[in-house]
């Protein structure tokens, strides 16, 4: 779960509908044994106060979950996720987030180059709304990131783009 933080989701598109799908994922996944990371943006170089760097409290951290900060779009740079994911033998990763364009591209791509297989979650990750005339609109970035991954290529890695819904951890 990339970046889910109150003041990145301030201006999201269709932010509460993303909040809604990632929870009942991450409780799923919980309910499965299936661990729930979640992937936290330093905002140290911006004016946001302490208490909107938080994860939104839809999908806020439960016992049991990791926490990771981070510092670039690539959630394995420098942020011991791929240590967390070799110590628990994760080899598939189940993506959502923040910034579709940016942080869930990086991170799915390294994740993809890093060996793991991806699922992402098409109805699960979200960016920023823009300014009306601006092309391409906040839904035509996901739809482009959902159809680009559902026809990568990436040799021995499985890939899937799947709704929230359909998403299984058995």
């Amino acid at each position: 779960m990339i970046d889910m933080q109150i003041a990145l989701l301030a201006d999201a598109h269709d932010a509460d509908g993303c909040l809604s799908r990632i929870a009942g994922l991450a409780g799923r996944a919980r309910s499965a044994g299936t661990p729930v990371v979640h992937l936290r943006q330093r905002l140290d170089a911006y004016p946001v106060p302490a208490e909107l760097r938080d994860i939104h409290p839809a999908v806020a951290p439960r016992p049991g979950d990791a926490v990771l900060d981070k510092d670039s779009a690539d959630s394995f740079l420098g942020s011991g996720l791929g240590d967390l994911l070799r110590g628990r033998a994760v080899r598939r990763l189940v993506v959502t987030g923040f910034a579709t364009e940016y942080c869930v591209d990086s991170t799915a791509r390294a994740a993809l180059s890093l060996g793991h297989d991806l699922v992402l979650v098409s109805d699960g990750h979200t960016t920023p709304v823009r300014p009306v005339g601006v092309v391409p609109t906040p839904a035509q970035v996901v739809e482009h990131h959902n159809t680009t991954f559902a026809t990568i290529q990436y040799p021995g890695r499985s890939i899937r783009v799947t709704p929230a819904a359909r998403v299984r951890f058995d």
